[in-house]
């Protein structure tokens, strides 16, 4: 199926059809609104632009602690970019072994890509992180200019971290020379230029948070009261458990 760039803002490949299927309704988060993000948001702005601009960017890997806003950054990126020439073609882990066919129907493009993959971990012994290397350092072929990859993960190094993996370094003329493991969990995370790290929200935070979703309620001593004990219900503070308390509670709650 040939997509309409021009007036589509994003793509998912799927494996099923072998092909990459248009998305034409996008979250239309924004950036203003994504709170306590800040130091990330200007990062991940200012690579984009230079992206956008031609000038050298790097890969991008947002990774930390889960619904801290990772993903809805990169889909505020899209929405505030479109009209720049920026789109978003969204590979999910599993297919990452047809990357290097989806971007040979990029890189010829009058537009900007950014391969998207959410939640992006792999397992020891897994071999299809070897595309995405390809992709963001090249192999015979240089890495495309016009295309650039932005993952989130809750891992640092999108591996499991072991004990033994530590216990395999060694010193050698009082230099330091890590284990065959940790010298693979450090070369696929490595290729990402820019990591922006994500921390849980503490109370306040989230509260605030919780305010901007409520932004008319009159008594937020019970607002934020029922927001504490419906994160600890949730077993944490974060974007997502504000985004769904407001699911959960919006119009039980007496406004101006």
């Amino acid at each position: 199926m040939s997509i309409d760039w021009q007036t589509t803002p994003a793509a998912i490949w799927r494996r099923h059809r072998n092909a990459l299927r248009p998305v034409t309704t996008i979250d239309p988060v924004r950036l203003d609104q994504l709170l306590n993000v800040e130091r990330q948001k200007e990062k991940l702005v200012a690579n984009t632009e230079r992206f956008l601009r031609g000038e050298p960017a790097n890969n991008v890997l947002l990774w930390g602690a889960r619904g801290t806003g990772k993903s809805s950054l990169i889909k505020a990126i899209l929405n505030t970019y479109f009209e720049q020439g920026l789109r978003v073609v969204e590979v999910d882990r599993d297919d990452l072994l047809f990357l290097p066919e989806i971007v040979d129907d990029l890189r010829d493009l009058d537009y900007r890509f950014v391969i998207f993959s959410d939640d992006l971990s792999f397992e020891r012994g897994e071999g299809t992180y070897k595309a995405l290397k390809s992709v963001m350092e090249g192999s015979i072929e240089s890495p495309p200019e016009n295309i650039k990859v932005y993952a989130t993960s809750n891992r640092r190094h999108l591996m499991p971290e072991y004990m033994k993996d530590n216990q395999a370094a060694q010193v050698v003329d009082g230099e330091l020379h890590p284990g065959e493991a940790i010298e693979e969990q450090v070369s696929l995370s490595d290729r990402f230029g820019l990591w922006l790290s994500f921390y849980p929200f503490n109370q306040d935070e989230y509260l605030e948070l919780v305010d901007a979703l409520f932004p008319k309620v009159r008594d937020r001593e019970e607002l934020h009261k029922a927001a504490i004990r419906f994160a600890l219900g949730k077993g944490g503070r974060s974007g997502r458990a504000a985004q769904h308390f407001y699911n959960t509670f919006s119009g039980q709650f007496e406004e101006n």
